[in-house]
């Protein structure tokens, strides 16, 4: 069986550069691994792939939802297996590559047996958080589940909300759920995992203001009013909670000027950035250093090894 490629790594490491070099070497279509990237009209602010690259090698996962709809690390587990068996079945390579490492988790470590998401309850919560502020919730979420608050800064509205849902509907606190998992199973195959690693924080962090300001420069806030007019989106929808997307519209509403857009922007995704790097320093991927050279040769050695290897074991 081909193996799938898993390539991750940090926003602006250069994943999507070295993802098409990978596919035109070894005959793969990629499969993209981003919880933004699914949303259709969100172009700019999630550095999607330009027409011209996905016109050279096939794209899935991209452009699927509305962003008015929610996506799930259970929806995308069962998407990209899917993907993969499609791939497969044209003798071609599976490289998914991305930043969204809770997907990554779900596809290899299967999935925490939680309870899918009820529109009515997340209702609920919004409306609470308009009137009350999220840190109040962040403080009913201490009292029913400490040990999920403890690691949540009281900003972080997303799994906030998640937390405070879960406990609704099933009465327990999300952190004695996690580690009860439900296994993909066998579906997804022999796999190789890559990591893309800057070389430096500093360099990394350079890397990012580039790419933030280049988002800006292009017109990401022109493409989030079109959006606001397309569509009938609100801040507390998971694609306009996505880094860029949120301070674009703040700064829509008037509520922050176009220095703190940019500044607020790029600390956003610095942050983002360090979460992916603290959680790839618990992986198993096979690392290597992006920024100052091209690794490309060094995983293609790599990738070819390992290939080597799964058709001997077989």
């Amino acid at each position: 069986m081909t193996p799938a490629v898993l390539l991750m790594g940090p926003t602006a490491s250069g994943k999507s550069a070295l993802a098409l070099a990978l596919a035109e070497r070894f005959g793969g279509e990629i499969v993209a691994v981003d919880s933004a990237q699914v949303y259709r009209g969100m172009d700019i602010g999630t550095a999607k792939p330009s027409v011209a690259d996905r016109a050279r090698v096939p794209h899935h996962l991209l452009d699927i939802l509305d962003p008015t709809e929610a996506y799930s690390a259970a929806r995308f587990t069962r998407d990209a297996l899917a993907a993969i068996a499609d791939i497969r079945a044209r003798a071609r390579m599976p490289i998914l590559a991305g930043g969204t490492m809770l997907y990554f988790k779900a596809l290899t470590e299967g999935l925490s047996a939680l309870p899918q998401s009820d529109p009515a309850v997340r209702a609920r919560l919004d409306a609470r958080a308009a009137r009350e502020g999220w840190p109040a919730l962040h403080a009913e979420l201490a009292r029913v589940d400490p040990v999920t608050a403890a690691r949540l800064p009281p900003t972080d509205a997303q799994r906030i909300q998640r937390a405070l849902e879960v406990h609704a509907i099933t009465g327990r606190p999300l952190s004695t759920l996690h580690g009860h998992r439900e296994s993909a199973g066998g579906a997804l195959g022999p796999t190789i995992a890559v990591a893309l690693l800057p070389k430096s924080r500093a360099q990394l962090h350079e890397a990012i203001a580039r790419r933030f300001d280049a988002m800006l420069a292009v017109g990401l806030v022109d493409e989030l009013r079109a959006l606001r007019e397309r569509y009938a989106l609100s801040p507390a929808l998971p694609s306009m909670r996505c880094v860029g997307y949120r301070q674009a519209w703040e700064f829509i509403d008037g509520a922050i000027g176009a220095q703190a857009l940019r500044d607020q922007g790029t600390a956003a995704t610095r942050q983002l950035a360090k979460r992916q790097c603290t959680w790839l320093r618990t992986t198993a991927a096979t690392g290597f250093e992006a920024g100052s050279h091209d690794p490309a040769q060094q995983v293609f050695a790599f990738v070819e090894g390992e290939c080597a290897k799964i058709r001997g074991s077989e």
